[in-house]
Parts: C-alpha cells; sequence; structure tokens
C-alpha cells in the first residue's frame, strides 16, 4: 500500500531486501552513479529537527504539559519530541512507547548499547526499526523512560482513535496513546500530550468486505 501510494506520487521504487543494513546497501551504487545524497529516515540530525516540531507545535499551542509520549522505532520522532520538549518544559517527562514484540529500544536503554531485535513481529510495521547511533544518544540523554505495550493494547488504542476521533490512525501511531492507556504510569491529574504518528494502514480488506456485504445486500433485495 505504501509503495502504490509513493508511486502515485511519481517516486521511481527500487526495491531490497528487508535486513536493517540492506537499504543503505542498495543506495550506495546509485548515490555513486546520480551523484544522489542520502536522506536516513530517522538517524539524520536535520531529519530529527524537523520532527521535533511536532511536539514544540503540541506545547506551543497547549502550554504546560506533565507528560509527552511518543512512538519509537528508529528513534528520530522520539528524540525530535525530546529535544523540544525539554528545551521548552524541562520538567516533562518524555516517554517512548514501542510494541512488545519491537522492544529494541527498552532492551537497548537498559543494556546501555545498541540492541537489535532480529524478525520483530508486530502489527506496527514502522516501528519495527532499530535505534541508530545519533538517536540513541539522545534518547539515552533526554527520555525518561520507555514502556512497551501488546498488539492487542495497539489494535485497541486504534479502534479508539477511529471511533472517538474520526482519524485513520496506523497501528505505528496508536502506539504512543496504547502507552497511555495501558496505565503503567500514572497519570491521574496529569496534563498529557500524546504524539500520534502515521496514517499509513491499508484498508483494501476493508474496503473489500465492505462491497462484498453491499452486493450480498443487493443481491437479497432484489429477490
Amino acid at each position: 500500500m505504501k509503495v502504490a501510494a509513493t508511486k502515485d506520487y511519481g517516486a521511481e521504487i527500487v526495491v531490497c531486501s528487508s535486513h536493517p543494513t540492506d537499504r543503505e546497501k542498495t543506495v550506495i551504487p546509485l548515490i555513486e552513479r546520480y551523484g544522489y545524497t542520502m536522506i536516513h529516515p530517522y538517524n539524520d540530525l536535520e531529519i530529527i529537527a524537523g520532527a521535533g516540531t511536532v511536539a514544540y507545535e503540541l506545547i506551543k499551542e497547549t502550554g504546560e504539559l506533565d507528560y509527552v509520549f511518543s512512538p519509537v522505532g528508529g528513534g528520530g520522532l522520539l528524540s525530535g519530541t525530546a529535544i523540544a520538549t525539554k528545551g521548552l518544559l524541562p520538567s516533562a517527562k518524555v516517554i517512548g512507547v514501542e510494541p512488545q514484540n519491537a522492544d529494541d529500544a527498552c532492551q537497548s536503554l537498559k543494556a546501555g548499547k545498541i540492541i537489535h531485535v532480529k524478525n520483530p513481529n508486530t502489527i506496527a510495521d514502522g516501528l519495527r526499526t532499530s535505534l541508530g547511533s545519533n538517536t540513541f544518544r539522545i534518547i539515552r540523554e533526554k527520555v525518561d523512560q520507555i514502556i512497551t505495550v501488546s498488539e492487542e493494547e495497539i489494535v485497541d488504542a486504534m479502534q479508539f482513535i477511529w471511533e472517538r476521533m474520526k482519524l485513520v490512525v496506523e497501528p505505528s501511531g496508536a502506539v504512543s496513546l496504547a502507552g497511555v492507556l495501558s496505565k503503567q504510569i500514572d497519570l491521574r491529574s496529569k496534563k498529557v500530550g500524546i504524539i500520534i504518528s502515521g496514517g499509513n494502514i491499508d484498508l483494501t480488506d476493508f474496503f473489500a468486505r465492505m462491497r462484498s456485504k453491499m452486493q450480498h445486500l443487493s443481491k437479497k433485495q432484489g429477490r
């Protein structure tokens, strides 16, 4: 679904295998041939700074916050969130949330070094990446805690957002709310900000079921 959407915007897709290092290996010959500049999706400092504008705008709009929850995969969004939050609200707590089935960030903080999870099996496909050198350094310095949530909790959070807020949010974007709803942290009487990022979800099966149901009703009414 993401590849199809990217093609629709006019981009050329170069496919590689799914090992974490394969993407960088694949782009090196392209850089050498065409003079491209590689923009890392999360370990680039300018990308991190750009991601931090989300938390910056949130805090500027809402004012004081006690907690800010953010998804964490490769760590770019969480790093930017932490920089902006601690810069504006030094006493606020920054919490990263990731799937239990892809808990490399949580493991990495505990171990004091980057831990890679092999074959992370989570519905939150955008969070299957491991931390980068820059994001790990920033997260160690500025993030207060990383918690994990189950696959069921992620789906429950997606449903809550869809039903209550009428927003289409992908699993990777819903993990931050899942972290709040998991009640691992006592948030009573606290003002909480939640970063919800990503609406890339494959609705093909959902709409196929809807069309099938419509066809069934039409045939039934035709009788």
